[in-house]
């Protein structure tokens, strides 16, 4: 092997090693990326996931489907008429809480299904559900899961009056998320003739 050939493939493995070192800067690059904006998407749940899966890169993979899945589904917001009488029945439930709480936070949990409902998610089982809304409503889902669960523990008769209240407390941080697209929009004040009832619930 002659001078000419040993310098040639030396330029060769070198622009190999260099390809491949671009090759894997890049992938860590776009991985970081994709990274930062997957915890920007998801904030809390971001974390949630990760811990929950142990191991980052598989939480990540997780969420992109998420995110994947909502992007092919049809939601859109609520008609201003449509707002306005989910917040009536939500009212009616408040004030309910303070003689029948357990009735009033089961109906809590139907009425947040049924706007998922109405803005185009479809009605799979809890967890597909919380998947689902994770997406668009990463910061209050985590409300919906606990007052899910406190509702779940109700069933068994499990439940003081006490931890119905913080289900209905979460569930209406998820419902005024749901009504108005991140809760920009605070839930339409209660009328006064509920008012008191509700202050006496401690809602």
């Amino acid at each position: 092997m002659n001078t000419s050939t040993i310098v040639i493939l030396a330029v060769v493995i070198v622009g190999v090693i260099v390809a491949a070192a671009v090759g894997v800067a890049v992938w860590f690059y776009l991985r970081n990326e994709r990274s930062k904006l997957l915890r920007s998407r998801f904030g809390p749940e971001y974390g949630r996931t990760v811990r929950a899966q142990g191991d980052a890169g598989h939480a990540e993979k997780i969420l992109q489907e998420r995110q994947d899945r909502v992007a092919r589904m049809s939601i859109k917001p609520l008609s201003e008429q449509q707002r306005v009488q989910f917040a009536r029945e939500w009212e009616a439930q408040q004030a309910r809480f303070v003689d029948q709480p357990r009735e009033a936070v089961n109906s809590a949990d139907r009425l947040i299904t049924e706007i998922m409902r109405v803005r185009g998610y479809p009605l799979g089982d809890f967890e597909q559900r919380m998947a689902d809304v994770s997406v668009d409503h990463p910061v209050v889902v985590e409300n919906y899961r606990i007052a899910h669960a406190i509702a779940v523990k109700d069933q068994q008769g499990t439940v003081g009056t006490d931890e119905l209240r913080q289900a209905m407390i979460h569930y209406r941080a998820m419902f005024a998320d749901l009504l108005h697209d991140g809760g920009m929009t605070p839930v339409r004040e209660v009328r006064s003739e509920t008012k008191a009832r509700v202050k006496e619930a401690g809602l």
